[in-house]
């Protein structure tokens, strides 16, 4: 699992080794932080190596590069339903408000990386019980 955060909306994340989770509000410090029901952005990591396939090489995109929050791995995110619980380490529980997301036009992010692979295969989430996740934690789908 990779942690992403950017400072701005918009832009490629960088990935970080921890981050504080806030209840209602999202990863503190990153520019999606706040109300509502796209606090936490999740892409699974096939999601990220089916593009690179699709690219052939011509450029290597990596966790963030969709500027996903979390990037997991072993988990097909777009397939979760909504209202699924999602536990990371200890203490983060995320659920599943959105999935996909609607773009009008391309982004800087189509434009960086040739395609965006969000509006079919990222999701969405509120965070219901904050703490500190960890890169390489955990997810659990949660019963």
């Amino acid at each position: 699992m990779s942690i992403n955060v950017s400072p701005e909306k918009g832009m490629q994340k960088t990935p970080v080794e921890q981050a504080v989770f806030l209840e209602s509000m999202g990863i503190e410090g990153d520019a999606h932080a706040g109300p509502g029901n796209r606090q936490v952005s999740l892409l699974s990591l096939s999601s990220i190596e089916k593009q690179n396939r699709l690219l052939k090489n011509k450029k290597t995109l990596k966790a963030g590069d969709f500027a996903e929050n979390l990037t997991v791995s072993g988990i097909t995110v777009m397939e979760l339903p909504l209202g699924t619980r999602l536990k990371i380490g200890d203490a983060v529980v995320l659920k599943i408000t959105k999935i996909g997301k609607e773009c009008p036009k391309p982004c800087k992010i189509y434009y960086l990386t040739g395609m965006c692979v969000m509006p079919e295969e990222g999701v969405f989430a509120s965070v219901e019980t904050g703490g500190i996740a960890r890169t390489n934690d955990v997810v659990e789908v949660m019963a």
